[in-house]
């Protein structure tokens, strides 16, 4: 495990990043839709947590798998997040949708920066990822309500190629080929994935390991 990681991943935050991964082998294809840079005047604004923390020798982040019953983006593995509230500013967002989903009240985070905002079509959502750590596994504690499991996935298992791969989906009659990163028997696709797909460039333009 790479104890300078929060370090390291603070300063690349700073400079500029690869963007949205809009064109990336992340993204899926081909697009029907517009592209992640469009952002109509309408979009809603969303924030979610890349929370990294050690765990058995390894940095590890967590995962949802979303009810079925919520109205965006069912069954579908998310990072924790949500819509923005009105006054509240995308990181304070991001760490209360944290907490809601996941508990791990108490626990010091610590804000490393933002990766590129992303449009999300689907549900008009134009999310704001940031990237935190803490020195130890929060007490995490899924809200049923909002989680159906809890994925902690390490970063290492999304830097292999071996876990990286395509399948094939349907949206409005259109058929495409969605890019995902497996963990044990989910696919994690879409608009996560393209999220994932930056923080994994990012470490690999650094030559840096989970």
């Amino acid at each position: 495990m790479n104890d300078r990681l929060p370090e390291l991943l603070a300063a690349r935050l700073r400079e500029t990043l690869p963007g949205p991964m809009v064109g990336s082998r992340f993204e899926a294809r081909p697009r029907f839709w517009p592209d992640g840079n469009s952002r109509p005047p309408d979009r809603r604004a969303a924030a979610v947590l890349v929370l990294l923390y050690p765990q058995s020798g390894q940095w590890h982040l967590p995962l949802t798998l979303r009810p079925a019953h919520l109205d965006d983006h069912p069954g579908q593995v998310s990072l924790p997040g949500g819509a923005i509230e009105p006054g509240e500013s995308s990181r304070r967002a991001a760490v209360r949708e944290f907490h809601e989903e996941l508990g791990g009240e108490g626990a010091p985070i610590e804000m490393l920066g933002r990766l590129s905002p992303l449009y999300v079509h689907a549900s008009n959502f134009l999310i704001t990822p940031w990237v935190a750590a803490t020195g130890e596994r929060p007490p995490l504690a899924p809200n049923p309500a909002e989680v159906d499991e809890l994925l902690e996935v390490p970063l290492e298992h999304l830097l292999d190629e071996d876990n990286f791969g395509t399948h094939q989906r349907r949206h409005d009659g259109h058929s495409y080929t969605a890019p995902h990163f497996t963990w044990q028997s989910h696919r994690i696709w879409g608009a996560t994935c393209m999220i994932l797909g930056e923080l994994v460039t990012v470490l690999e333009g650094e030559g840096v390991r989970g």
